[in-house]
């Protein structure tokens, strides 16, 4: 039997330290074991905080790595990385995309995520991007669970066959599909792409989450149908909104009236703070829009949502490494996230809020008889993690350390000169 007992472990719901005690690659105590950890290897956290894994519930790891081995996106806009992307991605071969994947999502490993959606570009008739995904997926599987989205990255109908290769995916395996509204040629195949989505996820039983209103045209309100549709055929906790950049450029009485039907239908959303920064505002003169989805107004709402990476070095975001304290970071400033209330459940939107989007039930949580699945982090709370951009001290998976760093050492003897 392996067990292992974590000391001095702060949790985030109490500043007292306490233990943790895996056996088997599950928590069997939280809290003073009493002799129960009789033999156990230990390991000491050092008062350290005990959050449950980092979420990214939106990469696309068939694109990593790519920015500089295709045209450069000099506009830095979306369109023009689809196209640059369109033009290349048929050079990439299987080997190649499963190779640049894995550092991505080494990475993400390093940076204390071990929960990955990524979308995978399917309006390719050899699926090559797929099939690289879904052996990917299964040969990580001790490291991270990733959820694959078939995603019509050049149009679910404007791509020829675009519906079908969706579909052909989700046959093959992929867990949720995807669409992109806002690039279709009109807004009648928009329109028709959400509900094809909607109709997909309800044949083969899989998740939803479709780009949405990626874009700072206020006429672009594809999420309004989506949760309508989510909600009309029940799934909508199992739907995810990404980006819904257009949502920043509403006029507050459409927005109102549009939240109503959004807390009403459940469904979540996703934000990619760095990201939408970068892509978005590029038609603005001044004033230039900020390119993000009302995410502050959607919690104080009650509404779920996360934050996300989505791009590492790809055509339409030349940065990103995968470390999601960074993107959590970004997204506070850029939202206007200040102030306690918000700090004081920082990790929530990088965290349990993108468990929730993903679907995985309470399985996910740091609770005795759960998987002992839990990132340690160089911080006693929140505040202190988010203000510090604290970095991960330890990544446990199954009970078992798949990184633990060695403190930083300080001159300890210079140091005390200056009284620090």
């Amino acid at each position: 039997m392996s067990k292992i007992l974590f000391k001095n472990a702060r949790l985030r719901s109490s500043p007292e330290l306490t233990e943790i005690l895996a056996e088997d690659g599950f928590i069997t105590k939280i809290g003073k074991t009493d002799g129960k950890s009789e033999g156990a290897e230990i390991i000491d956290l050092g008062g350290r905080l005990v959050c449950e894994p980092y979420c990214d519930p939106h990469i696309h790891l068939d694109y990593v790595f790519t920015a500089q081995s295709f045209q450069q996106n000099e506009t830095g806009t979306l369109f023009d990385g689809i196209a640059s992307w369109s033009e290349s991605k048929g050079s990439l071969s299987k080997e190649v995309l499963k190779e640049r994947a894995k550092k991505g999502l080494k990475e993400q490993l390093v940076g204390g995520t071990q929960y990955i959606r990524t979308h995978v570009d399917v309006t390719d008739p050899k699926l090559t991007g797929l099939q690289a995904m879904l052996e990917l997926r299964d040969e990580m599987k001790d490291l991270a669970e990733i959820q694959i989205v078939a995603f019509p990255q050049e149009g679910m109908y404007s791509y020829k066959g675009g519906a079908e290769l969706v579909e052909e995916a989700l046959k093959m395996g992929a867990d949720c599909v995807g669409a992109i509204p806002h690039f279709e040629y009109t807004s009648e195949m928009g329109a028709k792409s959400v509900k094809k989505a909607v109709q997909l996820a309800v044949k083969y039983d899989k998740l939803v989450d479709i780009h949405c209103d990626e874009t700072d045209d206020e006429m672009s309100r594809f999420v309004e149908l989506l949760a309508y549709e989510a909600m009309d055929n029940g799934i909508g906790k199992k739907t995810a909104a990404s980006h819904t950049c257009a949502m920043g450029s509403y006029n507050n009485a459409y927005a109102f009236k549009l939240f109503k039907l959004l807390k009403k239908s459940e469904i979540n959303f996703i934000s990619c703070p760095t990201e939408n920064i970068h892509l978005q505002g590029r038609y603005d003169a001044y004033p230039k829009r900020r390119g993000l989805t009302r995410v502050k107004e959607m919690l104080d709402d009650g509404i779920n949502v996360c934050f996300a990476q989505d791009s590492i070095c790809d055509p339409w975001y030349p940065l990103g490494n995968g470390n999601l304290m960074y993107v959590l970071d970004a997204g506070f400033h850029i939202c206007h996230l200040t102030s306690p209330q918000y700090m004081s459940h920082a990790l929530d939107l990088i965290s349990s809020n993108g468990a929730k989007t993903m679907n995985l039930g309470e399985r996910y949580f740091l609770k005795e008889g759960n998987p002992a699945n839990f990132i340690v982090i160089d911080a006693q709370n929140d505040f202190d993690a988010l203000r510090n951009r604290a970095g991960v001290y330890a990544s446990i998976k199954n009970g078992k350390a798949l990184f633990i760093k060695k403190p930083t050492e300080f001159a300890e003897e210079t140091f005390s000169k200056y009284g620090l």
